[in-house]
């Protein structure tokens, strides 16, 4: 702006105020042709990000996805998925270059417009003799002058908005409010022994449909509560809850008195270790996967984590032992061996309470008994609420909840549960059953 005015005011003086009026018009023209066109370009921008973002994704899952696209033979169905989402981003990237194009030829239009009507403009002066050869020369000298920093504003302001198109995902992302954030004043919690306490918990991911309707109980310190029950009753979402993955309706989730909504989500979390049915581990080592329960351990105590897993053995044995890598969410190991990885990954955090989510419900019976052993060594001394679908995995637990329809319908001990012959018993009867027509029922079962 201070180099239109200073050649404004010097083609004022120098020659007329009709040339000079002639270059002011041809730079408000030129700024407010970039401006309207680059606001018009935004939208193409706008749907070529999103036409990109939709062919990632889509990329992305049937990658993850690998093992069903080719269970079903899918390979040329995702492939024509993929080339559907790219095919709209091509679209959209044409017609934003064709608009950037058409922003060029516009500017280039304008300005070259400009500049042969003060060239006319001043070679009609020569003509009349009002001005002199070196006015003509020192007119055109300061005209191209000011017309580079005018495409240089062109282009900057096109890279800038076109940047903040870019960027919008990002700052959507900024601007989401979380549904669990820490209070202004939330205090660090500090286990003094571990009890849990589930205080009239009322919970639902949808008004319409309440999962949890009033759930108390208590889980000693250093004792095991097992949460049992048909799929659908509620049994996950207690352990989403004490982890904070979302805020109870109504009611309290207290440790050592503490309720977990007062206390900040780190400190919370980091005093937890759970052990999930679904255990994904990252494409790494597997002495990174076990070490990521506690960043920055030293190899001896990632080796001690995996022999209390029972699992330093199996991975000695392999050709690369601990720098072995473990594939995308570990698939190059099996069920068996995953779940003993993420043993080790929970033991290396040392947590005081730990949560245990149908951590053997995949896994076949022999597995399943040998990680039962496993998790009954770690879990002693310490508060653990294990949420289980298999009945026989939780016989030894201090307290067992029968949670139905988000009410606990029944709670006891193994046997004394099986002496009510309620909902329980009948639960236990249907898997017994099942498991002997398989011929999978282990004889301490049966006995019991």
């Amino acid at each position: 702006m201070l180099e239109l005015v200073l050649v404004f005011v010097i083609l004022w003086k120098a020659l007329d105020a009709w040339v000079a009026l002639a270059t002011v018009i041809t730079v408000v023209v030129y700024i407010t042709y970039t401006m309207l066109v680059t606001e018009w370009r935004i939208k193409f921008r706008r749907l070529m990000n999103e036409e990109d973002s939709r062919a990632h994704t889509r990329a992305i899952d049937s990658l993850l996805n690998y093992e069903t696209v080719k269970y079903f033979g899918n390979e040329e169905h995702e492939a024509q998925r993929f080339d559907s989402a790219m095919s709209g981003y091509e679209k959209a990237a044409v017609k934003s270059q064709t608009s950037l194009a058409l922003l060029n030829v516009g500017q280039a239009i304008i300005i070259s417009t400009g500049l042969t009507a003060v060239m006319l403009m001043t070679a009609s002066g020569i003509i009349s003799g009002t001005l002199s050869l070196g006015t003509f020369v020192m007119a055109n000298t300061y005209l191209m002058q000011l017309y580079q920093p005018l495409g240089f504003f062109g282009f900057v302001y096109r890279e800038i908005k076109q940047s903040l198109i870019d960027m919008e995902k990002m700052f959507d992302l900024m601007g989401e409010e979380p549904r669990v954030a820490d209070e202004p004043n939330a205090k660090t919690l500090s286990i003094s022994g571990g009890t849990v306490s589930f205080e009239d918990v009322h919970f639902d991911y949808d008004e319409r449909r309440p999962i949890l309707k009033g759930v108390s109980f208590q889980v000693p310190a250093g004792k095991t509560v097992a949460v049992v029950g048909p799929s659908g009753s509620g049994k996950s979402t207690i352990g989403r809850l004490l982890y904070r993955f979302y805020d109870v309706a109504q009611g309290s989730i207290r440790i050592d008195g503490h309720d977990i909504r007062k206390i900040t989500q780190s400190s919370l979390r980091a005093s937890i270790g759970v052990v999930p049915q679904d255990t994904v581990l990252f494409n790494e080592t597997i002495y990174y996967n076990i070490a990521y329960g506690k960043p920055g351990v030293t190899p001896t105590e990632v080796e001690d984590a995996a022999r209390t897993a029972h699992v330093h053995d199996f991975i000695m044995a392999m050709p690369d032992a601990y720098e072995t890598l473990v594939g995308e969410r570990g698939l190059k190991l099996s069920g068996g061996e995953k779940q003993r990885v993420a043993i080790a990954r929970t033991v290396i955090k040392n947590p005081a309470i730990l949560l245990l989510d149908e951590a053997t419900s995949a896994l076949d019976t022999h597995t399943e008994q040998e990680i039962q052993k496993n998790l009954r060594e770690i879990s002693r001394g310490r508060t653990t609420l294990c949420i289980a679908h298999r009945l026989s995995t939780v016989v030894d637990a201090d307290e067992i909840l029968v949670l139905e329809d988000g009410l606990i319908v029944e709670r006891g001990r193994h046997a004394e549960l099986l002496a009510m012959k309620g909902q329980y018993a009948r639960m236990w009867r249907r898997q017994q059953e099942s498991r002997e027509h398989d011929g999978d029922v282990p004889q301490d079962v049966l006995v019991t």
